[in-house]
């Protein structure tokens, strides 16, 4: 049965991963050709309604790459913990 220690402890587990995520960006990095063959990474996102791209040099495409993937995790943890909250206030609410 879960219980108030439970859900305390998930949600602290959660804070915790959030803290450590380091530098986040959303978006998806993708590689464009050229018609010459060579190409270049661009990094295409969505915030508070407007869209936007931005180009990448080679030499930051890892560092943009980890923060993209931060920011996936930190979604889904952000998710989780929602997830969490709901159970928890029906439980709370339940009596149980």
């Amino acid at each position: 049965m879960k219980d108030d220690a439970y859900f305390q402890e998930q949600i602290g587990a959660v804070k915790e991963a959030l803290v450590s995520l380091g530098r986040i960006h959303p978006g998806s990095v993708t590689l464009q050709k050229r018609s010459r063959g060579n190409g270049y990474h661009y990094l295409s996102y969505t915030f508070q309604g407007e869209g936007h791209t931005l180009y990448v040099r080679e030499d930051d495409i890892d560092q943009v790459r980890e923060e993209v993937e931060n920011y996936r995790v930190f979604r889904s943890l952000v998710n989780e913990w929602i997830a969490l909250e709901i159970e928890y206030s029906r439980l709370r609410r339940s009596g149980s």
